[in-house]
């Protein structure tokens, strides 16, 4: 499951660092968290996302690992537990969602620079 932690990486200018310890990577644009990913001692991959709150809870209806943010605002993230229950692609798109509404919340003047260096598209995927 180390390709979801490149996929993250792979995000304009993401990086990852670990302020609350060696078992939490946390993933980051501009100093601004997009994801948490930690791996349980099962073997199951947590991941943070950042979500709009109505598609929060969409998306919590639909997939039976997707849960409530884990100590994280629940209104605004999920938890998504990665164990092959959810297809690739919705995970990656997940990740996409998380990175944007991040990029979003930026300053304005670092928003227009990543998507002038980068453009829209692969920005807000």
């Amino acid at each position: 499951m180390e390709r979801f932690k490149r996929y993250l990486l792979s995000k304009p200018e993401s990086f990852e660092c670990y302020p609350f310890g060696e078992d939490a990577c946390v993933f980051k644009i501009k100093d601004k968290m997009f994801a948490i990913y930690v791996v349980k001692d099962s073997g199951d991959i947590h991941v943070n996302l950042k979500c709009d709150p109505n598609e929060a809870l969409a998306l919590r209806d639909v997939f039976e690992d997707v849960l409530p943010g884990y100590h994280m605002n629940k209104k605004h993230w999920n938890t998504v537990i990665i164990r092959g229950t959810i297809p690739e692609g919705e995970v990656e798109r997940m990740i996409d969602r998380s990175y944007g509404l991040v990029v979003k919340g930026l300053k304005k003047v670092t928003r227009d620079t990543l998507i002038l260096k980068y453009g829209e598209d692969e920005i807000f995927r």
